[in-house]
C-alpha cells in the first residue's frame, strides 16, 4: 500500500514532460509504433488536430507521435479507469459532454488562442466497427477568432483489436495470439481552417491508406503468416469438408509441407502453376503448397471455355497444372472437353500425389508441424518471397471481354486480409461459409486465404448452386458467416429443401460481385430474420474495397452508430478511400454527384500480367498514392457511403441520351413484378434510335405477354422501357453467378435477327 501511494504521489509531481516520458516507456514495451507526417506538425503556434477514434488510448498514441505536448478534448469513458484517470488528469485534458459539448470546445478555443496544441475525436464515441464513423462534433466554436490555427488531420491505426477497443473478444484474441503489436500514426498536410467536417473526414479516412500501409510492410507473407497461425490452431479446426474429411491447423499444415516437397520436386524451374481444383480443402492444399515454394498460383476459370483456360495459360507461361482427377472427370459428365489442357500441359494429379506419399512422410511432417516452431519450419521447408512479389494472377470474369490477368502481391493479399478481418470482427465461435471458387477473387483472398491465415474455420464446399447440401453444412457445423453473390443468394433462399433452421446459426450475411435485388433482401428478411450486408470490390483491389457492416449502440443505448445503409455498398474499408471524379477531367465532383469511382489503397494490384499499357489506362496517381479506375458511376453521401448506379459500360445510348440498364433492372428489382424471375437488361442496335433496351428473362410461369404488360405498369420514362422482350431457357452466367453481359448481349441480338426475320 505504501508503495502504491508513493507511485502515485510521485505521477502526481511529475512535470508533464517527464510524464510524458514515463508514458512513452510504458507503452513502448507492448506496441511497436510508426509515426508518419510528423513534420505536419507544427512547432509552435495554435494547432488544432483531428482524426479517429478506435480506442481508450488513442490520446497515448498521439501524445507519443507528437513532438509537443497536446492537450486533448475527451469523453468521461475515458476517464473510468484510475490509472487512465490518473494520467490525464494530469495532462490537463478537457472533459466533452455530448449533451453540451459548447463548454468544452469554449475550452478548446481557449488554449488555441494561447497558441497550445489540442486533439479532438469528432466521432465522439469509440469506433464499434474498425472504421471511421460520421463526425457529429461541430467544433467550429474552438476555431473561432483563432484564424492562424494550423488544422492537421491525423489517422491512428493497430489499437482495433486491443484490449482497449470495442472489438469482439474473438477478435481480441486473435489478436492477442498473434502478437500483433505494431501501430501507426499519420499526420496529414494542414487542411483550411473553415474546412467542413465532410471534407476532414474524408481526408482522415485517405490518411488511413498511409497508416495501413505502413502496418502491412510490418506483416509476413501470405505462406508464412499461414505457417504462424496452423501452428498457433494446431488440434482445433481448420477446414471443414462434406466428406468427412477435415482439417486441423497441424494436419492442414502436414499435408502442405508434404505436397510442397512434391510439387517443387516436378515443377523444377517453374514459377508459375495453374490449379484446376474446386474450393476443398485440396484446392486450398494446393494452393498453398505451391506458395510455400514461392511459385505463383493461378486458379483457372472451370466455368469458361477451354480455349479460354488454354489462353490464361498461355498468358501466364504455365507448363504444369495441378488438378483434381474427380473434378476433371465430373467436368467432362457435364459436356466440357478438357483435351486441349489435357495434352498441352504437364498435369499432376492431387489424388496420384497423394497415392506416392508414404504414411510414415505424413506422420513425419505432421510431427513437424506439431512441435516445431512456425519460424523453423519455414526456414526448413519454405523458399523466400518478398512482400512485393506476386502470390496469385486471379484473371478476371470476363463479364464484359476477354479476360485479364491480375497480378496480386502478398502485399495486397495480406492487406486485404487484414483490412476485411478488421470489419468482419469474427467472435471466437465464427465459422465461415467458402463455396465461392478459387477463380473468384472473393473466394481465394477471404473465403479461403483469409481463413486460414487468421485462423477462422471454413466449411468448403465445391458446388454453390447445391442449396440444399448448403442448407446442410450450415446447419451441420453451425456457420455464422455466410458470403456470396445475390444469384447465388437467390438460389439457396428459393429452394424448398432449405428450411430457415439451417440458417439459424448465421449471424451476418454479405453479398458482393452484382447488385442485390430488393427482392432477395425481402426474401431473407421475411423466411431468415437475416440481413444482406452488401459490399463491392473488383478483382483488380484483391477485391474488396468496402463493405455495409451491422448497426451497433452506442454506450448511451439510445443511439446507433451506422454500419449498414440498404441501397449502398458500404462504406470503405479501414486504409481505403473513394474519390468520383469526372471521367473526362478527372476533376473531384462534390459529394452526392455522380461519377467515376476511384479507389485508392494497399490492396490495388501490381498491374495486368504482360499489360503495361493497359495498366496503365487503370491505374492514375494522384499526390504520390495509386488509383484504379473501376469504370463504375456512382456517388458517396456525407458518411462516405458509396451507391453506384451503373457501370459506364452499361448504358444504352437511345436518341443521343444514355440511359443506365442497372437503374432500369434496379427499378424492376425493387417494384418486384417480377419476383421469382430471373432477368437482365441489354442494349441491342436500332437503324433509327441507335440503341434499344431489351429484357432478357428466364423462368418457368413467366409468359412473355404477362412479363411485357407488368413492366408497361410500372409507367417507366419512355426512354427507360424496354421495348423487346426474350424469354430464354437460361440467363448466361459467369462462375461467380453473376449475370454474363457479353453473353446476354450476343443472345439477344441473335433473337432480336431472328424476330425480325
Amino acid at each position: 500500500v505504501i508503495c502504491l501511494i508513493g507511485t502515485v504521489w510521485a505521477l502526481l509531481e511529475l512535470p508533464q514532460s517527464l510524464l510524458r516520458q514515463f508514458l512513452k516507456l510504458i507503452l513502448s514495451t507492448r506496441y511497436r509504433m510508426d509515426v508518419r507526417g510528423i513534420n505536419n506538425v507544427p512547432w509552435e503556434g495554435p494547432v488544432l488536430l483531428v482524426g479517429n477514434h478506435i480506442s481508450y488510448i488513442d490520446w497515448a498514441l498521439l501524445q507519443m507521435a507528437s513532438p509537443r505536448p497536446i492537450r486533448f478534448v475527451i469523453r468521461r469513458q475515458s476517464f473510468e479507469k484510475w490509472y487512465v484517470r490518473l494520467f490525464l488528469t494530469q495532462m490537463n485534458v478537457i472533459d466533452l459532454d455530448p449533451t453540451n459539448p459548447e463548454q468544452a470546445m469554449s475550452q478548446a478555443n481557449e488554449a488555441l488562442k494561447r497558441r497550445e496544441a489540442v486533439a479532438i475525436f469528432p466521432e465522439i464515441t469509440i469506433s464499434r466497427t474498425g472504421n471511421v464513423n460520421r463526425f457529429r462534433l461541430d467544433y467550429s466554436t474552438a476555431l473561432s477568432g483563432v484564424p492562424e490555427t494550423t488544422l492537421v488531420p491525423f489517422y491512428v491505426q493497430g489499437l482495433w483489436g486491443s484490449s482497449y477497443s470495442m472489438s469482439s473478444a474473438g477478435y481480441r484474441d486473435r489478436i492477442h495470439k498473434a502478437g500483433d503489436r505494431s501501430v501507426s500514426v499519420a499526420f496529414g498536410e494542414p487542411l483550411p481552417v473553415g474546412s467542413s467536417t465532410v471534407a476532414v473526414k474524408n481526408k482522415v479516412q485517405e490518411l488511413s491508406i498511409t497508416a495501413w500501409e505502413t502496418y502491412i510492410r510490418t506483416l509476413r507473407p501470405l505462406a508464412s503468416s499461414w505457417i504462424r497461425t496452423a501452428r498457433r490452431v494446431k488440434s482445433a479446426p481448420s477446414v471443414f469438408s462434406a466428406d468427412g474429411n477435415h482439417f486441423s491447423g497441424t494436419s492442414m499444415a502436414a499435408a502442405v509441407l508434404a505436397f510442397g516437397k512434391m510439387i517443387e520436386k516436378k515443377t523444377i524451374g517453374e514459377k508459375r502453376i495453374a490449379i484446376l481444383v474446386p474450393p476443398t480443402a485440396p484446392g486450398i492444399i494446393s494452393n498453398l503448397a505451391c506458395l510455400i515454394k514461392a511459385k505463383t498460383v493461378i486458379n483457372l476459370n472451370y466455368s469458361s471455355p477451354v480455349s479460354t483456360m488454354n489462353y490464361c495459360c498461355e498468358q501466364a507461361g504455365v507448363k504444369t497444372i495441378i488438378a483434381a482427377r474427380a473434378f476433371v472427370d465430373k467436368l467432362t459428365e457435364k459436356g466440357l472437353d478438357l483435351t486441349p489442357l489435357l495434352e498441352n500441359y504437364n498435369i499432376l494429379y492431387m489424388e496420384d500425389l497423394k497415392a506416392e506419399l508414404s504414411k510414415f512422410s505424413l506422420i513425419r511432417h505432421f510431427i513437424r508441424a506439431r512441435i516445431l516452431p512456425g519460424w523453423w519450419i519455414e526456414f526448413c521447408d519454405f523458399k523466400k518471397v518478398s512482400m512485393d512479389d506476386v502470390a496469385s494472377i486471379l484473371f478476371s470474369s470476363g463479364s464484359e471481354g476477354l479476360p485479364k490477368g491480375v497480378e496480386l502481391t502478398h502485399f495486397n493479399l495480406m492487406g486485404n486480409i487484414k483490412q476485411c478481418m478488421s470489419v468482419l470482427n469474427p467472435g471466437a465461435d465464427d465459422v465461415m461459409l467458402g463455396v465461392l471458387p478459387l477463380f473468384h477473387a472473393f473466394g481465394f483472398s477471404i473465403t479461403s486465404m483469409m481463413c486460414i491465415v487468421e485462423g477462422v474455420p471454413v466449411v468448403a464446399y465445391p458446388d454453390p448452386t447445391d442449396a440444399k447440401m448448403i442448407g446442410r453444412l450450415c446447419a451441420e457445423f453451425k456457420v455464422t458467416i455466410m458470403v456470396g453473390t445475390g444469384t447465388f443468394l437467390r438460389m439457396w433462399g428459393t429452394n424448398r429443401f432449405v428450411h430457415p433452421l439451417m440458417f439459424a446459426s448465421v449471424r451476418a450475411v454479405w453479398a458482393g460481385a452484382e447488385k442485390i435485388r430488393e427482392e432477395v433482401r425481402t426474401l431473407y428478411r421475411n423466411k431468415f430474420q437475416k440481413e444482406i450486408y452488401e459490399g463491392f470490390g473488383t478483382t483488380e483491389t484483391t477485391p474488396v474495397a468496402a463493405v455495409n457492416t451491422l448497426d451497433t449502440l452506442m454506450e448511451d443505448f439510445l443511439t446507433v452508430q451506422q454500419g449498414n445503409k440498404p441501397g449502398t455498398v458500404g462504406a470503405p474499408l479501414p486504409g481505403t478511400q473513394f474519390r468520383i471524379v469526372d471521367p473526362d477531367t478527372m476533376q473531384e465532383l462534390p459529394i452526392g454527384e455522380d461519377g467515376l469511382i476511384l479507389i485508392g489503397g494497399a490492396q490495388i494490384m501490381r498491374g495486368y500480367l504482360n499489360d503495361p499499357e493497359r495498366t496503365a489506362q487503370v491505374i492514375v496517381i494522384f499526390d504520390g498514392r495509386r488509383w484504379y479506375k473501376t469504370g463504375d458511376k456512382g456517388h458517396v453521401d456525407e458518411d462516405g457511403f458509396l451507391t453506384i448506379v451503373d457501370r459506364y459500360s452499361r448504358f444504352a445510348k437511345i436518341g443521343g441520351e444514355m440511359v443506365s440498364l442497372g437503374s432500369i433492372e434496379f427499378k424492376i428489382s425493387e417494384s418486384m413484378v417480377l419476383d421469382g424471375v430471373d432477368f437482365c437488361a441489354v442494349a441491342v442496335p436500332d437503324e433509327i434510335k441507335g440503341e434499344r433496351v431489351a429484357l432478357l428473362f428466364s423462368g418457368e410461369e413467366a409468359a412473355e405477354d404477362e412479363v411485357r404488360e407488368k413492366i408497361k405498369s410500372l409507367n417507366f420514362p419512355p426512354l427507360m422501357q424496354p421495348s423487346l422482350f426474350f424469354k430464354v431457357e437460361d440467363l448466361p452466367k459467369l462462375g461467380s453467378g453473376k449475370s454474363d453481359f457479353v453473353k446476354s448481349k450476343v443472345l439477344a441480338v441473335e433473337l432480336q435477327n431472328q424476330r425480325n426475320k
